[in-house]
Formats: structure tokens, sequence, C-alpha cells
């Protein structure tokens, strides 16, 4: 097994982080994603906050990649498992929000897979960076909803 295991810090608090985390639509907001493909996913909720069982499948250029929420701890802990991704096999993450000192979150992006292929490592440098853009796109998004709109620039 392989693994990854990413961290960024927000200036937003963990709610907002969250509500983040549980809509799939927001992915393509603040990730390298683009685009949900709600044809393909499976129980989403009509309100934006995803639940335990629902399997979103996420494009990124032409790879399709689908995935099912496994467990949630509200508001710190966001669990899934890989159903189909043609470059990893026995994929499972966990997202965990820790609330900072003073106000903001600490996300740490973590997981372990089975990379499909002929070069193995590479795939893990590769994957590794994606995910750490993954984690840091999602702190600065959730920071610049946090930010009141008179200091929007």
């Amino acid at each position: 097994m392989q693994s990854y295991d990413v961290t960024a810090e927000s200036t937003a608090p963990p709610d907002v982080v969250w509500t983040l985390l549980l809509n799939p639509k927001s992915w393509p907001d603040w990730s390298r994603i683009d685009a949900l493909e709600s044809e393909l996913s499976r129980d989403l909720s009509p309100d934006g906050r995803d639940n335990v069982g629902a399997t979103r499948a996420f494009r990124t250029g032409n790879v399709v990649t689908t995935e099912r929420i496994t467990a949630l701890e509200s508001g710190h802990r966001f669990t899934y498992e890989g159903v189909e991704n043609p470059q990893m096999a026995d994929y499972q993450a966990v997202v965990e929000l820790h609330e900072l000192p003073g106000g903001g979150t600490r996300i740490r992006w973590h997981g372990t897979y089975a990379a499909r292929g002929d070069s193995p490592w590479v795939f893990q440098w590769y994957l590794r960076r994606f995910m750490q853009a993954m984690v840091t796109g999602l702190a600065e998004h959730a920071a610049g909803l946090d930010t009141p709109p008179a200091r929007r620039g």
C-alpha cells in the first residue's frame, strides 16, 4: 500500500470548511477537479449536505473517479473510499479538521491506496502533489468565503 498525508491551514472556522467538503458541487471551485458528474453520482443531497453512503463521481480531464462517503463526524472527520478509479485500488481517505487556537482550521487530508500501472512511484509523486493542491485550495477557498464582504478585494 502507498499513502499520502497533506495539510493546510485556513483562517476560516471548521464549519465553513466542513460545508465545502459536504457539498460536492463546490469541489470544482476549490480543487483541480473539473466537474461533478451528477448523472454518475448517487444519493446526492439536494441541499449540498451529503450523508454517509452518497457516491460522488468527479471528472478531472478525461478521467472520472467515483468515491463513496463512509463516515462523517460532524465538523471534524470526513471519510470516503474509492469505488471506481482507473489509477488506484483499495483507496481509503480521511479529511480531518482541527480548530486552531485563536481561530481558523488545520486541515489534514490523508489516504492509502494501491497504485495501478507500471509506475507506482511516479503516481505516488503525482498524487501527493494533486492532494496538496486539493487541501490548499480548500483552505484558501474557505478563507475567502469567511471574509466579510466589506473586506473582500
